[in-house]
């Protein structure tokens, strides 16, 4: 009985010693686990406080754009508002995206962090204008000149008339892409002086011509008619130049793609008759098209054809 009690006694022993062991290998991993981590902070701390990770100039911005000529790096880094040199790790690039997207001329932008070697990646991607918007701005005349003095009153005092021929129109220059956004001309020839400019204007506020624009230039770019200007002025009445000439389409509404087929299906009438004679073409009405000549000739009324692929008739 005394041998089985000192067994017992040697086994508890051996366990106590055991568990004792695993409890200080358990200590020392965790030791040295603390140690690694915090060792290992402490080298990524030091590494990104060294003057290598840092902003200075626009060299270390790498742009990329699907434009056929990029944007510098130099006026891209002019827009981003950076005080140089400034630590990589506190540029906060969605910041960065959101203020570049701000601009009139960018649509997209995605910035993200280079760490070697240390920069940024920007990936831009540019409106594309379709047409030069022109705004015309009255301004009433300040002159004034002198009108003769009346009968019966002192030839010292002499009325002013202000000269209303006078009066200035001042017209702004900017860009329209496809979806309507105008953009300055000045901010957006400073970033691509290379690129060339749209042939097509476009006249009038933008208030009146942005919710018929998309499906107006859609129209016109799906068809082979070359529009040269598109006068948005008189709200009654959008006037076209076109290759045929002047074209009168009436108040912008959802008939525009209509009377753009229209007008693309009239590209025949310079051989029936002389152009210099014809004042504009009048598509008010699209289901009845009329070509309004000069030299006090009445309009012309042009007939749909019942047959297909043969000429309209243009009768007297």
């Amino acid at each position: 009985m005394a041998g089985i009690l000192s067994v017992a006694r040697t086994n508890l022993a051996q366990r106590r010693q055991k568990l004792r062991r695993q409890r200080q290998i358990k200590v020392i991993q965790a030791i040295w686990r603390t140690v690694a981590v915090t060792g290992m902070a402490s080298a990524l701390l030091w590494v990104a406080i060294q003057p290598m990770w840092v902003l200075k100039d626009s060299q270390q911005i790498v742009i990329k754009s699907g434009a056929k000529i990029e944007p510098t790096q130099k006026d891209i880094y002019s827009l981003l508002g950076l005080s140089s040199p400034q630590s990589l790790w506190r540029i906060e690039p969605s910041v960065i995206a959101d203020s570049l997207k701000k601009q009139p001329n960018i649509a997209e932008a995605t910035v993200s962090r280079r760490l070697f070697p240390p920069g940024l990646i920007i990936e831009i991607q540019e409106r594309v204008p379709v047409a030069i918007a022109q705004i015309r701005k009255k301004q009433p005349a300040t002159s004034c000149t002198d009108a003769p003095s009346a009968p019966g009153k002192s030839a010292d005092v002499k009325p002013c008339v202000q000269n209303n021929s006078a009066a200035n129109k001042q017209s702004e220059l900017g860009l329209l892409d496809a979806s309507g956004i105008w953009m300055p001309m000045a901010k957006y020839m400073s970033m691509n002086p290379q690129r060339e400019l749209p042939q097509m204007m476009v006249i009038g506020s933008p208030t009146q011509y942005r919710p018929f624009w998309t499906q107006l230039y859609e129209a016109i770019r799906q068809s082979s008619l070359k529009v040269t200007e598109i006068d948005f002025q008189d709200p009654t009445n959008l006037i076209l130049r076109t290759e045929l000439g002047i074209v009168h389409l009436g108040s912008p509404s959802n008939k525009l793609p209509e009377q753009i087929q229209v007008l693309e299906r009239m590209r025949h009438l310079g051989t029936q008759f002389n152009p210099s004679h014809m004042d504009y073409i009048d598509l008010k009405n699209p289901a009845m098209p009329l070509v309004q000549l000069n030299q006090k000739k009445p309009a012309l009324e042009i007939k749909k054809s019942t047959q297909p692929n043969t000429k309209p008739i243009l009768n007297h």
